[in-house]
C-alpha cells in the first residue's frame, strides 16, 4: 500500500495520474497548503521541503518502507518500481525521456509557476514580472509546439515527462496563452486529457480544487506575502 499526501495542484496531479496510469493501490491523504499543513512535523519528516506531493511506499525495495519526496523523483520511482514503459529500459530511449522529465522539473514548473504569481497572486503588479514570465512561458510553449511537430510525445512515446507537462498546461489562460496558438502542443494536451487514468487523477482531491480568491493569511501561507 502506498500513503500519498498531496493537494490538487499541477505537482499533486502528475503523481495522481501516475498511480492510476500503474494502476497501483494507494491512499490520499489531503495537504491543504493554503492552511499550512505542508509545515506540520509530520508531514516535514517525509517532505523536508514542506512541498506536496510526497509518498511513503510500505513495500519499497527489498520489502522496505521507503519515503520519496519531489514530484520527478516520485514520477521515477513509481516507473522503476513498477518495471513501467513510462521510463524504458532501453538506455537510448530512457534518457530521451528523462531530459524532457528534467525540462519540466527546471523550466515548465518553476517558469509557469512564476507567471501564475505575478499574473495572479502578486500582492501589487509588477509589469516587469507579468512581462517577463509570460514571455518565458511562450518560449517554453514554443519549445514544446516545435517537439511536438516532430514527434506524437515528448520523448516520442508517452511517457513519465508527458506526465508532468501536461497538468501545467491545463492552466495556460493563468500564463498569458491561447492553446489555439500553439496546434500541435493543442492536440497533444486533448489526446493525453482523453486518457482514462488521467481522467481518474485529476479527478483525485478534485473536491478541494480552489474556486474563490485566496485570502491575505492564505496568500501569506502560499508564498509568505501580504495580499494588500
Amino acid at each position: 500500500m502506498i500513503d500519498l499526501y498531496s493537494w490538487p495542484t499541477p505537482n499533486g496531479h502528475k503523481v495522481h495520474i501516475m498511480l492510476e496510469e500503474c494502476g497501483l493501490e494507494y491512499q490520499v491523504h489531503g495537504i491543504d497548503i493554503a492552511k499550512g499543513d505542508q509545515f506540520q512535523p509530520d508531514f516535514l519528516k517525509i517532505s523536508p521541503n514542506n512541498k506536496i506531493p510526497a509518498l511513503i511506499d510500505h513495500n519499497g525495495p527489498n520489502g522496505q518502507e521507503i519515503s520519496v519526496f519531489e514530484s520527478g523523483a516520485i514520477l521515477i520511482y513509481l516507473a522503476e518500481k513498477t518495471k513501467s514503459a513510462l521510463l524504458p529500459q532501453d538506455p537510448m530511449k530512457r534518457y530521451e525521456v528523462l531530459q524532457w522529465l528534467m525540462f519540466q522539473m527546471g523550466g515548465i514548473g518553476p517558469m509557469l509557476g512564476q507567471a501564475h504569481y505575478f499574473r495572479i497572486y502578486a500582492p501589487e503588479k509588477v509589469e516587469y514580472g507579468i512581462e517577463r514570465y509570460t514571455k518565458e512561458a511562450a518560449r517554453l510553449y514554443g519549445v514544446m509546439e516545435k517537439r511536438l511537430s516532430e514527434v506524437d510525445y515528448l520523448a516520442g512515446e508517452y511517457s513519465i515527462a508527458d506526465i508532468a507537462c501536461m497538468p501545467w498546461i491545463r492552466s495556460y489562460k493563468n500564463q498569458g496563452q491561447e492553446l489555439d496558438d500553439y496546434p500541435n502542443l493543442k492536440r497533444w494536451f486533448l489526446t493525453i486529457k482523453e486518457r482514462p487514468a488521467v481522467h481518474r487523477g485529476l479527478d483525485v482531491l478534485n473536491e478541494h480544487s480552489r474556486t474563490k480568491a485566496y485570502d491575505k493569511e492564505e496568500l501569506k501561507t502560499l508564498f509568505n506575502v501580504d495580499k494588500k
